[in-house]
């Protein structure tokens, strides 16, 4: 087997329930901060949803989670994406243009520096809420921007032409293993591809 490069770790973004970043993670973590939250009134009701009998259909009995904040404050027109598009994209690929760009910002790469260069981007991607969700509205599905933003397949290619890298570019969605997968197939890959630089 052919020896694989080393592979460095040189800037991070990332969003966790209580923590926009690295720094802020960090410091929850050392600060011993429990992230668990009454569900915000934005998500759902819970008045509507929430039961104690586990046993009830169509209820939740519980009345907390771990939510990312801000959600609903992609800034598209940064990105160069209008609103109707926006809408239509699911959050997940949002929260990823947002830290792949957090990524190069915290590793002091300047993200036109890397256009056309052999850049790769792989995402251990999963669930399918939001594209479901779109699909059963079937008043909106006759709009285009429901298909590219509904599927998980896109999400690495909407980095990829965001900042015109040329590198591989795919999703691999294997559940719980999907990390495990990634390190030990896209990084190979990405070696013969000779791709220079690997988002993930």
């Amino acid at each position: 087997m052919d020896k694989i490069e080393p592979i460095a770790i040189v800037g991070i973004g990332c969003r966790f329930p209580g923590a926009r970043g690295p720094a802020s993670m960090w410091r929850m973590l050392a600060d011993g901060v429990d992230a668990v939250a009454e569900v915000p009134p934005g998500r759902w009701s819970l008045d509507e949803l929430y039961d104690d009998n586990s046993a009830a259909p169509g209820k939740m009995n519980t009345r907390w989670g771990g939510f990312l904040a801000d959600i609903d404050r992609f800034d598209a027109a940064f990105f160069g994406i209008s609103p109707r598009e926006a809408a239509h994209i699911d959050p997940q690929q949002r929260l990823l243009m947002e830290v792949a760009w957090e990524a190069l910002e915290d590793a002091g790469i300047p993200a036109d520096t890397l256009a056309g260069q052999a850049v790769g981007v792989f995402l251990g991607i999963s669930s399918y809420d939001y594209g479901s969700r779109q699909l059963t509205r079937y008043d909106e599905i006759r709009d285009g921007y429901v298909n590219t933003g509904s599927a998980l397949s896109i999400a690495a290619n909407r980095i990829s032409y965001l900042l015109d890298l040329r590198g591989p570019s795919l999703v691999i969605d294997t559940a719980c293993s999907r990390i495990r997968v990634l390190k030990c197939g896209a990084w190979p890959c990405s070696a013969n591809a000779a791709s220079s630089l690997k988002t993930s």
